[in-house]
This record gives structure tokens, C-alpha cells and sequence, in this order.
């Protein structure tokens, strides 16, 4: 006998876990959500919220109350490069999408903005939406171990109010339980890489309440990055100074050298490390909390076992470069709950969940790369201007009036500078990171079209396509009452969607036959006008032919256009669907 049951008990309460069990709730599977720590997140720590996240949380229906507490990208763009928020400016760099050129292209990509939303804001959100659309949420719950069997997973949890331990039968598992996954190690995945890379890669987080409107309110930005190569900060030789509420809470990064004993810092020594940035020992501080943390670059090249899943930290661990980590978490939920669901339903067959690890695995990898070398590319900054080996005060002020004079060696650095900054476009504005994710998997049906060509760096650039394997592109059309709606919004919701156009009623037809609950899009219809002619442009099929869209708004099988009958529509969508759900 068990204390409980379960579909899917989901360990953690993380951007990786409380999105799974909103995503697991709206798609009607019973879940049961844990969270070792009476609490959600305490500090703010993951932050930047990318386009394609923000198009999930769309989907879920919290866009707008995402929208209502994070910063819009107004308050995001000039990240700063200085010697203290007080002292000389280095040079700036507009980020996420919100410099003139990138704005268009951002804005064309989606129906959504990027934001600066906290963590101590999204996991409420996540966690709140999730309690009431039916999922059962234990805090103080610590997961132990497990045990697998042909049917279903045995858990064994500790109450941490009580003292006393229970188990959970669950059908699949979840592990959302951070870098640290207990779950990971039970099932004993490989985790390749680097824990705590070598060199001075340790930092700590000071949050702090400071008003520094007067430094900032005139550059707007997330982040403030502070030249300090001297030893006593360590780690990459930089000290960011990253808003929280503009403009009066804060988090201040500090290295430290992970070689030696970790630093104890007391109120006072944080307050100090936090008017050296800053630049003005005038000004009032209030540390609210510290705590360290290591550079790793860690990525998992399986995902699960048996009936084990594990998604977010978990799976993939880096550093805060290119704001990547709570993206990435939520997206590998956003892959895994509608296969999880159609497996519970009864829709499709369980070897649906190996393409979990085969389309995630490769994006941890990539992002794990992306934030080390992001992390790395500030070595450039520091040789142009002279104090790449490291330097006190005195060494920086020198290197910094060599960059401004005005001789020819000043004129050489300066354009070094010029380009080591634009380098950071690698980490600022990586638009094609973010959305250009492919998948390849046995939920995905190639169609034999030739490989794709990168028009742009695929790094910094979004390429749209409907290729199998991509992303539905993002359109404007009108609806019945004359509103812009976008083509994200007419699929998604935990169901496959068949997108055609008006001279496609062969796929209409196909798609009420499929014995899968699928909803017909037609563009050009009544409600999805293509008024603009973006679709058009966009959909790489004739307007006969048909897209088949996963539930994830990830395009798993098209058809240029349309067969010669509807009795041979019907059967190619049938057995594309049948194919993908490997029924």
C-alpha cells in the first residue's frame, strides 16, 4: 500500500518544476508538485525571460500577469560597461532586442516581448496557476529515492514539519531538483562536463536595497558590469551590479577565487564590496541576503530512464550568461508535458517519451556551451584596454587614458575596444539562440527537403521556417472583429493542430477522422485573415498544403499540397499522426 497516488509526481518547485506542473494541471493529467523548502524562490536569481518562454507562458494563459510584475525592455537595453556605477563609463551595448536595428527583427519574430521578470516573481506565478487548475502542491517535502518497476514509480518522501516518511506511487517521475538533483543521481544519469571550472570561478550574490536612480534612471538596463580585474574580486575580472525593481533593489555578483576557502562576509564587508562598485560610500545600503555559487559547464546527454524525467538545472548547468537557464527549464517542460499527457490519454505509446531526451539534450548541451563562452568573451575588453593580466585601481586608470588618448595608439585600442564590446552581442542580443531551436527526433517527420541554409549567423539572427523540426512562425493575422491574432495563438493548448489554407478543405476533412483530438486553422478563413500577407511569405507550402503542429507549436510534418483526393489526405495526415505518437 501507498500513502498516496499519482500520474506524475514532479520534484521541485523551480522554473523547471512549477511549469511542468501548470503545463501537466492544464492539460488535465493529475500531478503531484514537491518542494523541499517551505518556500519558493527567496532571491532573484534567474531573470531575462526570452521571447520563446514568454510564448509559453502565452500559451498557458499567465502572459499578462508575467507582463504585470517583470520589467519591460525599456528598462532592460543599455547594458553598461564602467569602473563603478559613480566613475567612468567604458562603453555601452543595447541588449535584447531593444537597439534599432535588433528591435524590428525581435519584433517581427514573435507576439511577444522579452522582460526582466525574477524569479521570486515567476514561481509564484507558475506555482500559484498550477494549485488551482488542479494540481496537489507539498511544501517542506523532501524527495528521497525511488523505485522503478514495469508499471509505475514507487517514491519515498520525507514530511520535514512532521519528521515522518511516505510514499507516492506515480505512474512517471519528474526531476526538476536543481543542480544539485537527488533524482539525476538516483537514476544515475551521466552528467558530462565541468563542475566548478578550473580557475577563478566561484562568485557570490549580494542583494541589496539601495536607491541608485541618480547613477542609472539615464542609461536604463538589467545589468551594469564594473571593471574590476584585481585580485580581490577574482572570477572573470568583472563585478555586475544587475537590477532587480528599478531602481532600488539590487544584486551585486562578486568572485571570488573557488582555489581558496570560501569568502564569510559579514554585513559589513558586503556593504563595502557593494560601495566599491557603486563607487559612492555615501550612499545608503541594505544588504537583504548573500550566497555563493560555482561556474560549471555541465550538460546531461540523456534525459531519462525508464520512467524517470529529468528537465532544468537538473540536466544543465551554467552560468547566468545569456540568460538562458530559467528559458531553457520551462521549454524542456513545455517538450515534455503533452507527451507525458498523450501517453496518459492513452493517445500515443510510451516510446513517444524517448524524443524528450533526444530534442532537449542537444539544446542543454548547446546553452551550456553559449553562457561558458559568453562568460569567456570578456577577456577581449580587458586586453584593449591594457589590463588583461590584472590591475589595481592606479593600473585601470592608466589603461583607460591610453584607450582615450589621442594619438595613434589611442585610436588602435579604441577600436579593439569598439569590437570587444560588439563581441558581447554573442551574449546580449543571441536572438537566433533563443529561437532558432531544431529538433530531430522520431517525433519529427522529415519531408526531404534539403538541408536548411543559415541566411545570417544562426547565433544572433532568427531564421523562421516551417520546416519539420522548427517552430511554427510567428504571424500577424485578423480575427472576426478586426484584432491582430497571431498564428502561436491559434494552436498549442495541449492539442495538435492542422494549419491550412481556404482551398485546403481536403485537411479539414483528414483531421476530424484521426481518432486524436486535432483542431483545423485555416488562414484566410473568417477569424484568421492573412491581412497583411505575412503568412504568405512565411509558410513555405501552397495554400492547399498542410502543416501538422505538435503541441509544443514545434511543426512535426508538412505537405507542400494538397493529394489528388480526400480519401488519400486522410490517410497521409493519419499516418504522419500515427508516426509522430509511434502508435
Amino acid at each position: 500500500m501507498h500513502d498516496c497516488e499519482t500520474d506524475v509526481l514532479v520534484v521541485g518547485a523551480g522554473p523547471a518544476g512549477g511549469s511542468a506542473a501548470l503545463l501537466l494541471a492544464t492539460y488535465g493529467v493529475r500531478a503531484l508538485l514537491v518542494n523541499k523548502y517551505g518556500w519558493l524562490a527567496n532571491t532573484p536569481r534567474a531573470h531575462i525571460t526570452n521571447q520563446r518562454t514568454m510564448e509559453v507562458l502565452r500559451d498557458l494563459g499567465v502572459e499578462d500577469e508575467a507582463l504585470a510584475v517583470g520589467s519591460p525592455p525599456e528598462l532592460m537595453g543599455d547594458t553598461v560597461f564602467c569602473t563603478a556605477l559613480a566613475g567612468a563609463e567604458i562603453g555601452r551595448i543595447r541588449s535584447w532586442g531593444t537597439g534599432e536595428r535588433s528591435a524590428t527583427e525581435y519584433g517581427a519574430a514573435s507576439p511577444c516581448t522579452m522582460i526582466d521578470l525574477p524569479q521570486t516573481y515567476l514561481e509564484p506565478i507558475l506555482v500559484t496557476r498550477a494549485a488551482a487548475r488542479g494540481a496537489k502542491v507539498r511544501m517542506d517535502t523532501e524527495f528521497l529515492d525511488l523505485q522503478q518497476d514495469a508499471d509505475g514509480v514507487t517514491a519515498r518522501l520525507r514530511d520535514r514539519v512532521r519528521g515522518d516518511e511516505f510514499t507516492v506511487r506515480a505512474r512517471y517521475v519528474i526531476g526538476a531538483d536543481g543542480a544539485r538533483s537527488r533524482v539525476a543521481e538516483q537514476i544515475g544519469l551521466p552528467i558530462d562536463g565541468q563542475a566548478g571550472k578550473a580557475g577563478k570561478a566561484g562568485s557570490m550574490n549580494i542583494v541589496f536595497n539601495a536607491d541608485l536612480s541618480r547613477f542609472v534612471a539615464h542609461r536604463p538596463s538589467v545589468l551594469y558590469w564594473v571593471l574590476r580585474p584585481g585580485a580581490h574580486l577574482g572570477g572573470i575580472g568583472m563585478g555586475l551590479v544587475r537590477m532587480v525593481r528599478s531602481w532600488n533593489e539590487w544584486l551585486l555578483t562578486w568572485g571570488y577565487d573557488i582555489d581558496g576557502p570560501p569568502p564569510e562576509l559579514t554585513g559589513e564587508q558586503a556593504r563595502q564590496i557593494v560601495h566599491d562598485l557603486i563607487g559612492d560610500p555615501s550612499v545608503p545600503v541594505e544588504i537583504t541576503s548573500t550566497s555563493l555559487w560555482t561556474v560549471n559547464h555541465n550538460y546531461a546527454a540523456q534525459y531519462s530512464v525508464g520512467r524517470v524525467f529529468c528537465a532544468g538545472d537538473a540536466v544543465h548547468r551554467h552560468p547566468p550568461s545569456n540568460g538562458l537557464g530559467s528559458n531553457t527549464s520551462i521549454q524542456d517542460s513545455y517538450n515534455l508535458a503533452w507527451k507525458l499527457a498523450m501517453v496518459l490519454e492513452g493517445h500515443a505509446d510510451p516510446a513517444l517519451l524517448d524524443t524528450y531526451s533526444a530534442e532537449r539534450a542537444p539544446v542543454g548541451k548547446q546553452i551550456v556551451d553559449r553562457a561558458n563562452l559568453s562568460r569567456d568573451q570578456f577577456g577581449p575588453i580587458f586586453e584593449a584596454l591594457g589590463v588583461a593580466g590584472g590591475a589595481n585601481d592606479e593600473g585601470i586608470e592608466r589603461g583607460l587614458a591610453a584607450c582615450w588618448a589621442d594619438d595613434a595608439e589611442g585610436g588602435k585600442r579604441r577600436r579593439a575596444l569598439h569590437e570587444a564590446i560588439q563581441l558581447k552581442n554573442y551574449e546580449f542580443n543571441a536572438h537566433g539562440v533563443e529561437l532558432n531551436q531544431r529538433y530531430r527526433s522520431a517525433a519529427v517527420l522529415d519531408d526531404g527537403s534539403p538541408e536548411e541554409v543559415w541566411e545570417q549567423d544562426a547565433d544572433l539572427h532568427h531564421q523562421p521556417t516551417t520546416r519539420p523540426g522548427a517552430k511554427l512562425p510567428h504571424a500577424w493575422l485578423v480575427d472576426a472583429e478586426g484584432h491582430r491574432i497571431s498564428t502561436l495563438d491559434l494552436v498549442g493548448g495541449g492539442e495538435f493542430s492542422v494549419v491550412t489554407g481556404l482551398s485546403g478543405q481536403v485537411w479539414q476533412q483528414a483531421a476530424a477522422g484521426c481518432g486524436v483530438p486535432v483542431r483545423t486553422v485555416v488562414i484566410g478563413a473568417e477569424g484568421a485573415r492573412d491581412a497583411y500577407g505575412d503568412w504568405h511569405r512565411l509558410s513555405e507550402v501552397d495554400e492547399d498544403g498542410c502543416l501538422l503542429v505538435r503541441p509544443d507549436g514545434y511543426i512535426a510534418w508538412r505537405r507542400a499540397t494538397s493529394p489528388d483526393t480526400p480519401e488519400a489526405a486522410a490517410e497521409e495526415l493519419r499516418t504522419a499522426l500515427r508516426a509522430v505518437l509511434h502508435r
